[in-house]
């Protein structure tokens, strides 16, 4: 039925889908914001419209999605990441900390020198020591209670030298002051004209960057694209010293709409890279266009390895959700294969664990934890977990002609990962019942009488496996009895009901990792974080206190990634997550994002991966040296 909607839904965009845009002098074609065609490179924006497109500061609530540009091209960090490797290195630092004594918490380093801001002013020490400090000295911006608890002073020691101390001992400063995945919340900001400005409300409209690109215009009505330029000193750039010259002259990041225009612009050849849109869509695309290129040539076509897993966030501080019997429950309510064919047709890898289930971790975590898992029991000796997950949807997949699928056990779990929990509603009955819920009319009703109805939140038109999870969920639990809608959210409200935890269940995404010491992003789960509801969270939004998981976060903040000791803790962390789901994860993300070869080529796939899709992340910048004109007008 979707893809017949869809379908229909192209053949009227066929006909509708006009944008205001003309031909060269020369005959190449204009993009719709007037630059050559043949010089830009258009990409996707994930998170739809942006409600203020003057609203640039990163350190404020409502800032432009960090899809638009920003993130990508204008703000830049001490530490990158190289996905690929699993390894950071130097960016606006020249080099990683070097502890001054065996304190483990003084550090210096360096600021890359010769790189200038896009006004031409030089980045030095200063400006690190600036940014740093103004957070510190801002309680009212949210970054400001991770920070304070992390980093006691910074001080330039001189015009490249930058000095800090920690609060405590850090083994691994660069992984909490640097990018491990997406980006990082501390971007260096240049101190000549921030210092000028109140930090609390300064909206940065014109933001000055240290990368290749300046922000040449955007729509400032709807903030549905953004165009950046090349600077004409790009050497001066930090992606130009590292990487090199970037190829396209502009880059402009825009939002089509809903998904049926984004693919109708794809076929029509006026978007380079989609991001994030259903299987559906994909095979459209396949059949419509002879120059769509995804991960894989195959099946599952999505690159199954992004570091962000998905599934559902319960708020923690409020009743029922404060109750792990009742989030259990809610657990063997969910019939996690029918959840997987209605979210993504099946093309998904279940995860029952706090690491997301990539390659690297499913070998470093999941499958070594199989047997625990296998022999956990709750606490009236009941074992939730179920190894058939992988088996079973591989045959439900090949029942539906599916090809390319995988054989052999160890395959399908390679492919669909090593089991989730069981559907089993009696046992979910049984757990509710005992802690005073009961059923009326086949509904159930709270422990106070009232019946039990629960709003999952979930974007709107932007991240879709996320959105489609939560229609999936919300049958799965209405067909146990539970009244479950879905309200769906722009991005700015529904990234706020997550930091204030003005919500009951969301489906959010706040388990990632990358690296095998994933312990910088679990960081976050430390009780201190945890604020009242209504108040922004500086991490913990699922306001999950658990005096295990901090002890251990704490232990492994004296560790270096390389001793041994770290994979046992982040496993007994695992371990703890699971007794408790404060976040329940389902599955890792699919990203069905694929790119336009008629205007430009070069693009990373598995046969040429120098590095991941991930066109929303802050790599981004180092992926355009890759890209080449084909030469098409």
């Amino acid at each position: 039925m979707k893809k017949i909607l869809i379908l229909t839904g192209l053949m009227v965009l066929g006909t509708s889908l006009v944008f205001a845009r003309g031909n060269q002098a020369g005959g190449g074609k204009l993009t719709d914001v007037g630059t050559p065609r043949e010089e830009t490179l258009v990409v996707d924006i994930l998170n739809g419209y942006n409600a203020d497109p003057m609203q640039m500061n990163p350190y404020l609530p409502g800032s432009v999605s960090m899809d638009s540009g920003l993130h990508q091209l204008i703000f830049s960090h001490l530490w990158e990441i190289d996905t690929m490797k699993g390894v950071q290195y130097p960016e606006l630092a020249a080099e990683m900390p070097q502890a001054v004594d065996n304190t483990m918490q003084k550090f210096r380093f360096k600021v890359r020198e010769g790189v200038k801001w896009t006004d031409g002013v030089d980045l030095t020490a200063a400006d690190v020591e600036f940014t740093i400090n103004m957070i510190l000295n801002t309680r009212e911006l949210g970054y400001n209670g991770y920070l304070a608890s992390l980093v006691k002073s910074c001080r330039a020691v001189d015009r490249y030298t930058v000095e800090m101390e920690t609060v405590n001992p850090e083994a691994k400063l660069s992984q909490k002051l640097g990018v491990v995945i997406w980006g990082q919340t501390l971007r260096i900001v240049p101190k000549h004209i921030w210092e000028k400005e109140d930090p609390r409300t300064f909206k940065n409209s014109n933001p000055v960057g240290c990368d290749s690109y300046i922000l040449k215009d955007r729509d400032r009505t709807q903030g549905s694209w953004f165009l950046y330029e090349k600077r004409s000193d790009w050497q001066n750039s930090i992606s130009g010293k590292i990487a090199g010259e970037p190829k396209p002259k502009y880059v402009l990041f825009k939002f089509f709409g809903n998904e049926e225009k984004r693919i109708m612009a794809a076929i029509n050849n006026d978007l380079d890279i989609l991001q994030d849109i259903t299987p559906e869509s994909m095979e459209i695309l396949l059949q419509r266009s002879k120059t769509i290129q995804a991960w894989y040539n195959g099946f599952p076509y999505a690159d199954m390895n992004d570091p962000c897993q998905r599934g559902m966030s319960f708020n923690c501080l409020v009743a029922p959700y404060d109750n792990p019997e009742v989030r259990w429950a809610l657990a063997l309510a969910t019939d996690i294969k029918a959840v997987s064919m209605a979210t993504f047709g099946g093309m998904l890898r279940v995860s029952a664990i706090q690491v997301p289930p990539i390659d690297i971790l499913q070998t470093t975590y999941h499958k070594p934890m199989a047997n625990w898992l296998k022999n956990f029991a709750l606490s009236d000796g009941y074992k939730p977990f179920d190894d058939s997950y992988a088996r079973e949807i591989n045959a439900m997949l090949k029942a539906e002609g599916k090809e390319g699928l995988p054989s052999g056990a160890q395959q399908e779990i390679d492919v669909f990962g090593v089991g989730w929990w069981k559907y089993d509603v009696a046992q979910a009955a049984k757990m509710l019942e005992r802690n005073g819920f009961r059923r009326s009319g086949g509904r159930w009703l709270l422990p106070d009488g009232k019946p039990w109805q629960i709003s999952i939140l979930a974007p709107a038109d932007f991240e879709v496996q996320s959105m489609r999870l939560a229609f999936a969920v919300a049958d799965s639990w209405r067909k146990f009895g539970i009244e479950a809608e879905v309200k769906q959210m722009d991005q700015a409200s529904f990234w706020n009901a997550e930091s204030t935890g003005t919500f009951e269940v969301g489906s959010f995404w706040p388990s990632c990792g990358l690296l095998p010491d994933t312990s910088a992003n679990m960081q976050q789960w430390h009780k201190q974080y945890i604020v009242p509801v209504g108040q922004l969270a500086p991490g913990n939004a699922d306001r999950w206190a658990n005096d295990q998981v901090s002890q251990l976060l704490d232990e492994l903040a004296n560790l270096t990634s390389d001793n041994p000791q770290v994979i046992q803790k982040i496993t007994e962390i695992n371990q703890e997550f699971v007794k408790g789901i404060p976040f329940l994860p389902m599955f890792g993300t699919s990203k069905f994002v694929p790119v336009n070869t008629y205007y430009w080529k070069g693009f990373q796939t598995i046969d040429n991966p120098f590095e991941g899709p991930w066109w929303w992340w802050s790599q981004f910048k180092y992926y355009l040296p890759h890209y080449s004109p084909t030469g098409n007008k």
